[in-house]
C-alpha cells in the first residue's frame, strides 16, 4: 500500500514528541532539497523516533514533499502543517527558507504564525525552541524579527547560505550565522546535516550582512564574466582557452570555474549554461539580493558604483527578456550576447 502524509492533528496536546520533531516552512527551490537532507540524515542518525513537519503556502508542495520523503523512507512519520503555527507547535526546532522580507514577515510575525504561537506555549517550551532562518532578507528586518523571538524566550539565529541549487542537494552549502553564541551552538548540528560550512559571522543580523556582501560581489563577477567571454570570443579565442587561462590565472572566480556561462566552456564542471541556464539561482533572486545591497549601502553611506550598475543590468535584463527572470542569473551572457541584434 502507498505511504502518504497526514495533516498534522493540531488539536493533540503537546508531549515529548515535540522535542524529537523539528519543522521545515519553505519548500522552493532551495528549502526542498534542504529539508530533504536534513531529515533523512536525522532519520539515519535518530532512527524511527524521529518526526518530521512540512509547511509551504502552497499545499501542494509540501504534499508533495511529503510524499516523496516517504517513497524514499517508508514508515517515517512526516506531518504536514498548514500554518506555520502549527509548524511551531509541533516541533521544537523549526527552519524557514523564504523568498524575501515580506515573507518572514508574514511567516513569523503575522496571525497564525511563529511568533504568536511561541507566546502560547508553556515558558520552558519556549525556552527550548530554536528557530533557525535561511532566508536573504533586510538585515534590519531580520533584527526586528528575531528580537520578538527572543522576547518569547525562545533562540533565533540568521543563517543564510551560499552554494546554490547545486550545494543544497549536495548537502554541501556554508551558512552565515548571525545570533549569541549559545543559539549558534543550538543551530550547528542541524546546520550540519544540510551543509559543510558553518560560520558564526557575529549577533543577530551579521549573517545576512555577510551573504549580502558576498552575493554583491557575486552579482558584479557574473557579469565581468559575461563581458570577458563574449569579448574573448569576438578576438578569436576559443570559449574552453579562454576559460582555462583566466582558472589559472588572477582574473580567476566561481563565476568563470564553477558558473561559466559559455556551455563546454569548462569541460570537467556542470553549470546551468550547459542545461539552457536552469537549475540555478533564479536572475530575480540576484535582482533582489543587489536591491538589498544597495539599500544598506545608502543607508550606510558607503559608495557603490559596480553594484548599482549591475543592479541595473540585471533589472534591465529582466524587463526586456522575462523568460530569464527564473533562468540563472549567469543567462545574462545570453542577455548581453544578443544585444546587437536588439540595436
Amino acid at each position: 500500500m502507498k505511504a502518504t502524509a497526514c495533516l498534522l492533528n493540531v488539536a493533540r496536546p503537546l508531549t515529548a514528541s515535540r522535542a524529537q520533531s523539528m519543522s521545515f516552512v519553505g519548500l522552493g527551490r532551495m528549502g526542498f532539497e534542504m529539508a530533504y537532507n536534513l531529515f533523512s540524515r536525522t532519520l539515519v542518525e535518530n532512527g524511527s523516533g524521529a518526526r518530521f513537519v512540512v509547511c509551504d503556502a502552497r499545499k501542494e508542495t509540501a504534499e508533495g514533499f511529503a510524499s516523496n520523503f516517504l517513497h524514499h523512507f517508508p514508515g517515517a512519520r512526516i506531518d504536514v502543517a498548514l500554518t506555520p503555527e502549527e509548524a511551531l507547535l509541533a516541533s521544537r526546532t523549526i527552519i524557514t527558507m523564504l523568498p524575501s522580507s515580506p515573507h518572514v514577515q508574514s511567516v513569523y510575525s503575522e496571525s497564525q504564525g511563529i511568533i504568536s504561537a511561541l507566546r502560547t506555549l508553556p515558558p520552558d517550551e519556549a525556552q527550548s525552541t530554536l528557530c533557525i532562518d535561511s532566508t536573504t532578507l533586510d538585515v534590519q528586518v531580520a533584527r526586528g524579527v528575531a528580537a520578538e523571538v527572543q522576547v518569547t524566550g525562545a533562540n533565533m539565529v540568521d543563517a543564510p547560505v551560499s552554494g546554490g541549487v547545486i550545494g543544497a542537494k549536495a548537502a554541501t552549502l556554508s551558512f552565515l550565522v548571525g545570533g549569541s553564541d549559545a543559539a549558534f551552538e543550538l543551530a550547528r548540528p542541524t546546520l550540519a546535516h544540510m551543509g559543510k560550512k558553518i560560520i558564526h559571522c557575529g549577533s543577530s543580523g551579521a549573517g545576512l550582512a555577510a551573504k549580502i556582501c558576498n552575493n554583491l560581489m557575486l552579482g558584479v563577477e557574473q557579469i565581468v564574466t559575461a563581458e570577458a567571454m563574449i569579448l574573448g570570443q569576438k578576438l578569436g579565442l576559443e570559449p574552453k582557452v579562454l576559460a582555462a587561462v583566466v582558472n589559472s590565472s588572477t582574473g580567476g572566480c566561481w563565476s568563470s570555474l564553477m558558473n561559466n556561462p559559455v556551455p563546454g566552456a569548462v569541460p570537467d564542471k556542470s553549470p546551468p549554461s550547459e542545461r539552457d541556464f536552469e537549475g540555478g539561482f533564479a536572475t530575480s533572486l540576484m535582482l533582489k539580493d543587489m536591491g538589498l545591497a544597495k539599500d544598506v549601502a545608502e543607508k550606510m553611506e558607503s559608495p557603490l558604483p559596480l553594484g548599482c550598475a549591475a543592479e541595473e543590468l540585471y533589472a534591465t535584463v529582466i524587463k526586456n527578456d522575462p523568460e530569464l527572470a527564473n533562468k540563472d542569473f549567469s543567462s545574462v551572457y545570453r542577455y548581453m550576447r544578443t544585444a546587437e541584434t536588439r540595436k
